[in-house]
């Protein structure tokens, strides 16, 4: 009988907030290819990751962490282990967690599963879009590190689901109690990429960037782009949950400085709304499911006081799908849904 499992997969978190460890953290992070890819000879950015900006970036990195830290530890790792502990417990078959970079390794976890006999496993990344840098990173190395360890493993992967209806609804369902709040504006702001992985991921080579309103102008090559992605997600949240178009906008955040990035950029807009009249702010991350420093720390924190000293009044972050009900839901039916796929091909092929 085959033996079937789920492996959450999401970015991960240094060990502790000592430098040493978010050194060691950023060093693997910021060493992965897909994420800083250039310059494309490896050994300069072995030099660029490890000798300019890990260094530098290293002790701002582990001030921050501290500023979002709990008891338990890392909120990433925290309320993803919650997620895994609830999904399991709406579940016949093993529900495993992992992390890109850091603990509980994929590696590490592969074996695990492997060695409990599991023969068909779902992989489902905890990212709603596709971006080099994090979904397909993250699928990759599950792949690359399988074939070392369980090379007959049966894997699937849960594609990105931006425009699913009902992630979409379970979006809607959990920033519902904050859009009854009295607001002026609504920002959907959502992790940023350089301008150059958007044309790179274009296998066409002849939309991103040179079609005129290329998101929003159908292409096969909206499958591996992030803003195109994105851009569908907040169009259907916004007309899901009915808003006024005049009250809401998208921006990008956590950019680095060397190139091009996705604009507008959210700090910008957290100087520019106030400005225009929007003194009460709701922020919703929808590139995120799960809190972390992002979100905690460079909105919650660092927004809320950038956007108050420009004049607004009032700010509020729109908390993540986390473990919410609605969140674990979406996650069982899927899995459900794959569960069956797997059950009616054995029926076929017996």
């Amino acid at each position: 009988m085959s033996q079937r499992a789920v492996l959450l997969l999401n970015l991960g978190s240094p060990e502790s907030t000592s430098v040493p460890d978010v050194k060691r953290y950023l060093r693997e992070f910021l060493g992965d290819d897909r994420v800083i890819d250039r310059p494309a000879n490896g050994f300069l950015r072995w030099i660029l990751v490890n000798g300019i900006i890990t260094p530098f970036r290293s002790p701002k990195s582990a001030h921050a962490y501290t500023s979002v830290w709990t008891a338990e530890g890392s909120p990433l790792i925290t309320i993803s282990k919650h997620t895994q502990k609830k999904l399991q417990q709406c579940l016949d078959l093993p529900v495993e967690l992992a992390m890109n970079y850091g603990n509980p390794s994929i590696p590490d976890v592969l074996h695990k599963i492997a060695a409990s006999g599991v023969d068909h496993l779902l992989l489902f990344p905890q990212y709603p879009h596709y971006a080099m840098s994090s979904w397909e990173t993250v699928v990759a190395k599950v792949h690359r590190e399988a074939a070392k360890i369980a090379p007959d493993m049966k894997i699937q992967c849960v594609q990105p689901y931006f425009a699913d209806d009902d992630y979409i609804a379970a979006l809607v369902e959990s920033a519902r109690p904050y859009l009854t709040k009295p607001h002026d504006h609504l920002l959907f702001s959502y992790h940023g990429l350089p301008i150059r992985h958007l044309t790179k991921a274009d296998s066409s080579h002849a939309h991103c960037q040179m079609v005129a309103d290329c998101c929003n102008t159908c292409s096969p090559a909206h499958s591996t782009c992030y803003k195109a992605q994105v851009t569908r997600t907040t169009q259907a949240f916004a007309k899901h949950a009915g808003l006024d178009p005049a009250k809401w906008s998208m921006s990008f955040q956590s950019r680095l400085v060397g190139e091009p990035w996705i604009s507008p950029y959210t700090d910008y807009e957290f100087e520019r709304l106030p400005k225009i009249g929007k003194k009460r702010l709701l922020v919703i991350t929808p590139a995120f499911v799960t809190d972390c420093l992002e979100t905690l720390e460079e909105i919650q924190m660092q927004g809320a006081e950038a956007y108050k000293a420009a004049g607004g009044e009032w700010f509020e972050h729109i908390p993540c799908l986390n473990d919410q009900p609605v969140w674990i839901n979406f996650l069982t039916q899927r899995v459900q849904r794959w569960e069956q796929s797997i059950v009616e091909k054995v029926a076929v092929a017996e």
